[in-house]
C-alpha cells in the first residue's frame, strides 16, 4: 500500500493506495499547529501497512537532498510552520521511503502520468487561487535544482493604463500581484464568482496570464500547460488567454494547437494525491 499526502495551506489531504493506485481511503485534516495536525495525520496512517509515501508540500520547502535543511518547510507565511521538518517527522515515524516535492510540482506529475499531459515527457501546471504556483515536469523528471519553481512571482509588464498596485507583498507587480484570487478581489471589490463572465477585468486577467504562460513557453517548451485553481474556474478565461496568448509570442515560436496546449486540469482536486501516489510508487521501487 501506499500513502501520499498532499499538504497545503489550508488542509492536509490524506490518502492510501494499494499497488494499483486505487485510493483505498482519504482524509482532508485543517492546517493547524504542527503538533495538532500531524497528530491526525499519525492517527489516519497508523491504521496501515504502507510501503512507502508520496508528500507534496505548500511552500517554500528545501527540496534539495544535499541540505542540512532537505525536507524542511522554510520561509512560509503561515509562522507556525515555518523551518519544521516535515520529511524528518514523517521518516522517524514511518521510517518507510517517502518521495518529497512541492505540492504544485506533485500536481504537474499527477496530470503528466494520468491526467492532462498523460503520454507526455513534459508539462507546467499552474494553479490560480489563493495564490498563484506552478510546478513542472521536464522529460519525465520533476522540475528543481537548488531550490523549486516559483512561476507564481516572475515580474509582468503591465498593460498601459493598469494602475492597480498588485497584492504580493514581496513584488507587487509579480503573476501573483496581479492575478490571485485576492488581486481580483482588490481590483473590482467582488468575489470571482460574483463578476459578470463578460466584464472587462476577465481580459486583463488572461493578458498578465498569458505572458506568465509564454515566459514558461519560451524557456521550459513544454508539451502542454495546465491551469487550474479557483480562478480557473471561471471558463470564459481560457479562450481569452488562448487569444492573448497568440498576440504576445506573435509567430515567433511555433506551439501545439492552443485548444490542446493550453488547457484545464483532467483530475481536478485529485491531480496532487495522485502525483503523490505516483511519487510513492517510484521510491518503492
Amino acid at each position: 500500500m501506499y500513502g501520499a499526502i498532499e499538504a497545503g495551506g489550508t488542509k492536509f489531504v490524506c490518502a492510501v493506495s494499494n499497488e494499483a493506485l486505487e485510493v483505498v481511503a482519504r482524509v482532508s485534516i485543517p492546517t493547524e499547529a504542527p503538533e495538532v495536525t500531524m497528530q491526525a495525520v499519525y492517527e489516519f496512517f497508523d491504521q496501515y501497512e504502507l510501503t512507502s509515501m508520496g508528500v507534496g508540500s505548500f511552500g517554500p520547502i528545501d527540496v534539495n537532498e544535499a541540505s542540512p535543511t532537505y525536507g524542511y518547510i522554510t520561509s512560509t507565511p503561515k509562522l507556525k510552520w515555518q523551518h519544521v521538518n516535515l520529511l524528518g517527522m514523517l521518516k522517524e515515524r514511518y521510517n518507510i521511503p517517502i518521495g518529497w516535492t512541492t505540492d504544485v510540482n506533485a500536481a504537474a506529475y499527477g496530470e503528466l502520468t494520468f491526467g492532462a499531459a498523460k503520454n507526455k515527457q513534459n508539462c507546467v501546471y499552474l494553479t490560480i487561487g489563493t495564490g498563484v504556483g506552478g510546478g513542472g515536469v521536464i522529460n519525465g523528471q520533476l522540475l528543481q535544482g537548488f531550490g523549486h519553481p516559483e512561476m507564481g512571482h516572475i515580474h509582468i509588464k503591465r498593460l498601459e493604463g493598469d494602475t492597480f498596485e498588485g497584492v504580493c507583498p514581496f513584488h507587487k507587480d509579480c503573476v501573483e500581484g496581479l492575478v490571485a484570487g485576492p488581486a481580483l478581489e482588490k481590483r473590482t471589490g467582488k468575489k470571482g464568482v460574483e463578476v459578470a463572465p463578460d466584464d472587462e477585468v476577465w481580459k486583463i486577467q488572461a493578458h498578465y496570464i498569458a505572458q506568465a504562460l509564454m515566459t514558461y513557453t519560451l524557456v521550459l517548451s513544454p508539451e502542454t500547460i495546465i491551469l487550474g485553481g479557483g480562478v480557473m474556474h471561471q471558463e470564459q478565461l481560457f479562450p481569452l488567454i488562448r487569444e492573448a496568448f497568440a498576440e504576445l509570442v506573435a509567430g515567433y515560436v511555433a506551439y501545439p494547437d492552443l485548444e490542446t496546449y493550453i488547457v484545464p486540469t483532467k483530475l481536478g482536486d485529485n491531480s496532487g494525491i495522485m502525483g503523490c501516489l505516483q511519487l510513492a510508487k517510484e521510491a518503492a521501487q
